[in-house]
């Protein structure tokens, strides 16, 4: 009886989680897989979004990606050149910003909401906010004050337009990078700290022999985040500059959103989407497995 009982208790335990887990496979094999294995269809068609019946070509709509698509190279490059300013720029900001906001100052809960807020709005309505200082409001200063560095041309020139959508990009997410360093500088055992003030150490010892390696799990989901959302930065290129001048501000997403919706090559750009995808899981695997092994060594 016992051992029968136990037969059912252990059957119904697995039908009962079946039961609850059905529901979230169901969806996420609706939201995600099915999707996925569509793209990885079309990518491998020469398709304009309409017709019912594409052409299938294999891997030539690769073939042309990897070794005849200009605008691709271009859009690749700038977005590693993006990637790379934009994870140290906004990371050593925000732990910056978080050590003087750790201290026990008066202001510090305002000032902690005031950086976060930015991040709270969408990027393309920052873009489009920008847009109006960088065109509006910078010609406004530039005949008050007579300074130079307002009468430039932050969206009409390639450095000026690079340097104004990685301006715009860090000051639109810093607020919740610092919220995550504050975060870990709080986890930070005070006794640590006392006992090297007592050791004589001074702040900069303390910061780069305690507190930094202490810092190493936050460290880690802030590059993890910086990395993903800068390899696949679209909105605030859509709304500050639209790609301009000249086309010289394309990033990846940009240049995949440019050859499906607007130049309707669908099966193009979705192989462009799965030559992205891949790219983001490798680079972020390589990413979580070094950074993870340097935490552990910490």
């Amino acid at each position: 009886m016992l051992k029968k009982r136990g037969t059912w208790g252990d059957k119904g335990s697995k039908l009962e989680f079946s039961l609850f887990t059905l529901p979230v496979i169901l969806c996420i094999t609706i939201a995600f897989y099915i999707p996925f294995l569509m793209t990885i269809r079309y990518s491998l068609t020469k398709w304009n979004g309409i017709s019912k019946h594409p052409k299938f070509v294999g891997l030539d709509n690769f073939k042309q990606i990897l070794l005849g698509d200009a605008n691709f190279a271009h859009a690749a490059w700038f977005t590693v050149k993006y990637a790379i300013l934009y994870i140290v720029l906004v990371n050593v900001l925000a732990i910056l910003l978080a050590l003087v906001l750790d201290m026990k100052l008066k202001s510090s809960a305002w000032l902690r909401a005031a950086f976060f807020i930015p991040y709270i709005l969408s990027l393309v309505i920052v873009g489009f906010i920008w847009k109006f200082i960088f065109m509006q409001g910078f010609e406004s200063l530039g005949h008050s004050t007579g300074w130079g560095i307002f009468q430039l041309s932050w969206l009409g020139e390639e450095g000026l337009a690079f340097v104004s959508i990685l301006a715009v990009s860090i000051w639109q997410s810093i607020g919740f990078y610092m919220v995550i360093y504050i975060a870990g500088l709080q986890s930070v055992p005070e006794d640590l700290k006392e006992a090297a003030i007592v050791d004589g150490a001074g702040p900069i010892r303390r910061f780069f022999s305690i507190i930094l390696p202490m810092l190493a799990p936050s460290i880690t989901i802030s590059v993890f985040m910086a990395l993903t959302n800068s390899i696949k930065v679209f909105d605030v290129i859509l709304s500050l500059t639209g790609g301009g001048p000249g086309g010289t501000t394309y990033s990846i997403a940009y240049d995949i959103y440019r050859d499906t919706f607007q130049n309707n090559l669908y099966g193009y750009g979705t192989a462009k989407a799965l030559i992205l995808f891949v790219a983001v899981l490798i680079i972020t695997i390589i990413q979580l497995s070094i950074f993870k092994r340097r935490e552990v060594e910490a």
